[in-house]
């Protein structure tokens, strides 16, 4: 008996492999229908109100999700809207700077070099010079590299020169001019224009056109003394 324990046969073998898968399937089946017997005490109401349950959090954190989503769209937006609004508020101010002469520009434009020959620049010419550049939508300009000249900018003839914002330059007058050049270039050139007149008068005119040019001069920052916003702007 002892010995067939030892060394069982090999129809002992089979069957002791096929009650070992016969305990396998029932331990299996026992815990499947644990699982399944999970919710088998609950009543139809309480299932009812379990599925409910589940309903009501998934509608809830839902719901969460939309809220946070709107949360975040909302702040995207605000903060495109507030980066559009700094961005045009430094292109405002860069452009109220270069108007006022109050920082260094640089850009195409013209030079245009005014040597006395026989005759006297005069202050009047030069102011009339500016105007007619002005018009023709010069954005900014340097008299001889010291002085930006600016919409306050005073001309008054002087011993030995002209003062401007009261400092005196002599002859010959550079006039450094930024804007589009063959535009610059005609408003000195027109029929009866600055050239022909100054000319005339024994001054000799010469304009070059420039792709590059720099105004290194800045006009001193001023206050209104009288003027001031009105109401609403």
């Amino acid at each position: 008996m002892v010995r067939a324990l030892l060394k069982p046969t090999r129809g002992q073998a089979v069957v002791a492999v096929l009650l070992a898968l016969v305990g396998f399937a029932g331990v299996t089946q026992v815990r499947s229908n644990e699982v399944d017997d999970s919710f088998a005490g609950y009543r139809e109401q309480d299932l009812i109100d379990v599925l409910s349950g589940l309903a009501g959090a998934s509608q809830r954190a839902q719901s969460e999700i939309t809220r946070l989503e709107r949360t975040r769209d909302d702040l995207a937006s605000d903060t495109s809207a507030e980066a559009a609004a700094l961005a045009q508020a430094r292109s405002e101010a860069d452009t109220l700077s270069i108007l006022a002469g109050t920082v260094p520009v640089t850009g195409p434009g013209v030079r245009i070099t005014l040597s006395e020959v026989t005759g006297t620049v005069g202050a009047q010419a030069l102011v009339a010079m500016v105007q007619d550049l002005r018009t023709a939508d010069a954005e900014a300009m340097q008299l001889n590299g010291r002085v930006r000249l600016v919409a306050q900018s005073s001309f008054a003839d002087a011993t030995g020169g002209i003062v401007v914002d009261g400092e005196l330059l002599e002859a010959p007058y550079v006039l450094d001019v930024i804007g589009a050049p063959a535009t610059l270039s005609g408003a000195v050139d027109f029929f009866s224009g600055p050239r022909l007149q100054l000319e005339e008068s024994g001054i000799e005119v010469e304009v070059t056109e420039l792709t590059s040019l720099d105004i290194e001069s800045v006009a001193e920052s001023t206050q209104p003394e009288y003027a001031a916003p009105a109401d609403g702007q």
